[in-house]
């Protein structure tokens, strides 16, 4: 699996045949080495972000230890069909159009740059036009579904097909979410906007919600401060809040049937008439018991988890050691505090100690 790669230093050092990369990746990192490093910090966002959201539940994007070589990152998760599946699969391709976009943006490749079909537009009755270096996010997308995406056509079998097609879909809709996820903006920068959103040329966006949910940034130009002309900029959205409408999509994630005719389908029956859209997270399988150790698929259970005793929220003992109670012990903190600065010329501190209970999971 290719996020093994975010844990190699400077992969470009290796060269691509030595990297854990499959056949079809390893020929395109062939021929565009100048990538490795975005592709190395793409996995790495992604693994990051995963880690953050699920940081106080059950399954907290984690596996068991293993020896190097015989489980690949994520381990049985790559493969189980499940939601968590489904949200590494959306959070990674996200991550690789997020770091691509941004290698682009700062000049870093020959091939991409800016987006150029915003230069040169505008209206100077509305004070504005288009300036500085708008993220051009079709050129990471592209590269993301060249370097991730395996045709389904070339598998075999029922249900490496279904998991493949879902996994694909999964993929895309981590994508759609770099282009679509927007920042807050003022009440002006929203009427500057909507004016701009109908002067963008069709190439650029696949459609006007995704033009709409694009963030705008602005900046302002005039006599001491008048904002008489501003230069904007589209750009994207930091990938923590990409990762926070990820895991939305995955609280709200679809189950699917695993029998695969000519599209994905809802599972239960009385659905199927509710459209599947191109940013639902789909699964196929359900989750297995996080709550208990299980060596065999790699998941470590919450024995020795640390959670909090007041909290409702899936951080809570009650939710997070699943019923079996916890232990309570104290942990004593030292620090040096109440730190003084003596002429001349040395600081003087005091030494102060703090106990804290901790809680643990039984």
């Amino acid at each position: 699996m290719w996020l093994g790669i975010a844990s190699f230093g400077v992969p470009e050092k290796l060269g691509c045949a030595n990297l854990p990369l499959s056949s079809r990746q390893k020929e395109l990192c062939k021929r565009k080495p100048y990538l490795l490093p975005s592709i190395r910090e793409g996995a790495r966002l992604g693994i990051q972000e995963c880690r953050s959201q699920f940081r106080h539940e059950r399954w907290n994007c984690q596996v068991a230890a293993a020896p190097p070589g015989t489980r690949p990152l994520f381990g049985y998760e790559l493969s189980s069909g499940t939601k968590e599946t489904a949200f590494i699969y959306a959070v990674t391709a996200a991550g690789l159009v997020h770091s691509v976009t941004r290698s682009c943006s700062a000049g870093n490749m020959s091939e991409c740059s800016c987006d150029t079909a915003l230069q040169a537009g505008g209206s100077a009755s509305e004070g504005w036009h288009w300036g500085g270096c708008s993220d051009d996010v079709q050129y990471g997308m592209w590269f993301s579904r060249k370097f991730l995406d395996f045709p389904v056509r070339n598998t075999t079998g029922k249900e490496s097909k279904a998991l493949l097609a879902m996994n694909l879909h999964n993929n895309e809709a981590g994508r759609q979410h770099v282009d679509r996820h927007n920042s807050a903006a003022s009440p002006d920068d929203l009427l500057i906007c909507s004016a701009i959103l109908w002067r963008l040329k069709e190439a650029v966006l696949t459609s006007l919600a995704v033009a709409k949910l694009m963030s705008v940034d602005c900046r302002c130009h005039g006599v001491s401060g008048s904002c008489a002309v501003k230069t904007c900029w589209r750009t994207m959205s930091s990938f923590e809040k990409i990762g926070h409408l990820l895991k939305d999509k995955y609280e709200n994630s679809v189950q699917v049937s695993d029998k695969i005719k000519k599209k994905m389908r809802r599972r239960e029956k009385d659905q199927r008439k509710v459209p599947i859209h191109k940013d639902d997270l789909l699964y196929i399988n359900k989750s297995p018991n996080y709550c208990v150790e299980d060596k065999r698929l790699g998941i470590p259970g919450t024995q020795g988890r640390e959670c909090n005793r007041t909290s409702e929220g899936a951080d809570g003992c009650n939710l997070l050691c699943c019923g079996r109670g916890y232990n309570t012990h104290v942990v004593r903190h030292v620090e040096r505090c109440e730190c003084k600065f003596i002429w001349c010329c040395y600081v003087r501190c005091r030494r102060c100690e703090s106990m804290t209970d901790v809680h643990t999971c039984k």
